[in-house]
């Protein structure tokens, strides 16, 4: 890309933008909403036009790009769609991408959610395997199992990929170079997304040092204009000259934009047991969401859950909020709950209607949407002054909510949702489309909330962030209560689906006893006897992480006694350590051994 500029509503998104992009480059693309990472991207797909520039692709090189909302018109299903640029010896790619990311091939376009076409245009592209993957927001709609999956692709893959992501695990994982969009400029650095936010801050850094200097430049130049200009006035107007010019260049910085001024405030507290849920069983025909399932939310808790799309989390947590009836068990729900949803459909938004009236319009309480205040916690402000809070333009007030990115109708969300005190938030997919300052707010608000979080996600880095714990939902009415968020999720869980633990420590005892007999001159005496002695401890190990996995495997335990639960799950994460540590060092002197 060479001399790309690009004007929007009379201001400039892009000016003279150099860019490129080399064979096998995986680059995060980042910045704030709205700052034009999308726009960006579809000028690199050729989808929008320049107003300046030219865009270069070598002969025998494609781009492909992920389109956010996939035009499907003439497709009778979605796996149609997904296969439309291959050859008929070529479907089988369909499949094995249909497999991974967990969409119908089969689907009827028509009767597709949005989150399934976007699967579906993930599909195709990935099928397609251009020499460039342009991917904006690729894992919002994919469950953690999928978001694996596609991760796993993409470090195989040789092809050069760009990718916008709110998903700090993501990016962290793939990314080896950063283009940062920032108030009209386009910043490469060639290290991963690990290394952004230090970047950021240094930037950042530099520019206020050299913004301080330049006012301290001005203040003198000023002073000296007002008190001895007059006596010299002929030979000194080069320098009133440059006094002007200097005060020009602070007019033309563009001051970067801050962060939303978001404020959680909590309600009257809640009663100390916020929700008791007890054997609650729920069945969609042959379908179990739940079976059995009991946990008490206390005041202050912040629960996640977790799971496959499709699970039951939502339904879940609807029982547990007595929006929904179990077909057996109770829910109790504490006292004085004031409860906040944040919907990840984006349902409670009207598309036609504009960002002032979604904000003001009530239909429950007949509000029209005219108003020009809105209540913000019992207190009135305006409309406008309110939605610059969330950092929205004075000019976007009155424009309809669907010409919104997803990160500026999140923040919308977040905007009705923080407009009212609770004790109670239920989050349901908060991060999609988030920029990373605003998820860093966003966290910092729930740290210091004084209510209750009941949290659904797919983001693995927010997950641990945020919750103290985590209801896995793995299908068939399982639902297991760990303590912690995702990382501590993964580490108290053990092998899934009630598979066995791997062979290696058995396979290890087997040729240790085999190794007994055999030559151990490689091995000094202490070695030797390690090597004696670690089938043995690597079986202790083995059987007292089984006790602890069945101690922890009673769903009641971390409602009943957190404590206990508390220290078996620290108990657990040691003793698993502490195996792999023995695997390892019996390998390695089995390997010495045999050498």
């Amino acid at each position: 890309m060479t001399g790309i500029s690009l004007t929007f509503g009379g201001d400039p998104i892009f000016s003279d933008l150099d860019l490129v992009v080399q064979p096998g480059d995986r680059v995060a693309l980042v910045g704030r909403n709205g700052s034009g990472k999308s726009t960006l991207m579809k000028v690199m797909a050729g989808l929008v036009e320049a107003d300046a520039g030219s865009i270069v692709i070598p002969p025998g090189n494609s781009v492909g790009y992920m389109e956010q909302d996939p035009k499907m018109e003439g497709f009778a299903t979605l796996g149609d769609f997904a296969a439309s640029a291959l050859e008929p010896g070529e479907l089988y790619k369909v499949e094995r991408a249909g497999e991974g990311l967990k969409f119908d091939p089969d689907r009827p376009v028509e009767t597709a959610s949005g989150g399934e076409r976007r699967r579906a245009a993930l599909a195709k592209l990935m099928a397609e395997a251009p020499e460039l993957m342009l991917l904006d927001e690729p894992t919002n709609h994919l469950d953690i199992e999928a978001i694996s999956w596609l991760e796993s692709e993409l470090a195989a893959t040789r092809a050069a990929f760009v990718l916008i992501s709110h998903d700090r695990a993501f990016l962290r994982a793939l990314t080896r170079a950063t283009l940062w969009v920032d108030r009209g400029q386009v910043r490469r650095q060639d290290k991963g997304f690990e290394d952004f936010e230090a970047w950021r801050d240094k930037v950042w850094e530099d520019e206020d040092m050299a913004r301080h200097k330049l006012n301290r430049l001005i203040k003198s130049e000023s002073r000296w204009a007002v008190e001895g200009i007059s006596a010299r006035r002929k030979r000194n107007m080069g320098r009133v000259r440059a006094l002007h010019e200097l005060k020009a260049d602070r007019a033309a910085q563009i001051t970067r934009q801050g962060t939303a001024a978001m404020d959680l405030e909590s309600g009257s507290k809640s009663g100390r047991k916020v929700m008791d849920a007890e054997g609650l069983t729920k069945r969609y025909g042959d379908k179990t969401i739940v079976d059995g399932f009991s946990l008490s939310v206390q005041r202050g808790d912040r629960i996640a859950f977790v799971g496959p799309n499709g699970v039951g989390k939502t339904t879940l947590l609807k029982l547990m909020l007595g929006q929904e009836t179990p077909d057996a068990g109770q829910v109790k729900l504490g006292t004085k709950l004031e409860i906040a949803i944040f919907d990840q459909t984006r349902d409670q938004l009207d598309g036609d209607a504009s960002l002032w009236e979604n904000l003001t319009a009530d239909p429950l309480m007949g509000i029209s949407g005219k108003a020009d205040q809105v209540m913000v916690r019992s207190q009135p402000k305006h409309v406008v002054g309110y939605l610059k809070e969330f950092l929205f333009d004075e000019r976007q007030v009155r424009a309809p909510v669907r010409s919104l990115s997803g990160g500026e109708k999140a923040r919308l969300l977040l905007a009705r949702l923080m407009a009212r005190s609770s004790n109670v938030l239920v989050l349901d997919e908060p991060t999609n489309d988030l920029d990373v300052e605003t998820l860093d707010l966003l966290q910092e608000l729930l740290d210091s909330y004084d209510g209750t979080v009941l949290l659904v996600s797919h983001d693995r880095d927010f997950l641990d962030r945020v919750a103290t714990a985590t209801v896995a939902m793995e299908g068939d009415g399982r639902a297991t209560v760990y303590a912690g968020g995702w990382s501590d999720y993964l580490a108290q869980r053990g092998p899934r689906d009630g598979a066995a633990r791997p062979d290696k420590p058995k396979a290890a005892k087997a040729k240790a006893k085999a190794a007994q007999q055999a030559p151990k001159e490689n091995l000094s005496f202490k070695e030797k006897h390690r090597l004696d002695v670690l089938p043995d401890e690597i079986d202790r190990l083995e059987k007292e992480i089984a006790k602890l996995e069945e101690l922890m495997a009673d769903p009641q335990l971390f409602s009943r006694e957190p404590v206990k639960f508390k220290k078996a799950t620290e108990a657990l994460v040691q003793r698993q350590e502490k195996l792999a540590q023995a695997e390892e060092e019996w390998l390695l002197l089995e390997d010495k051994a045999a050498g």
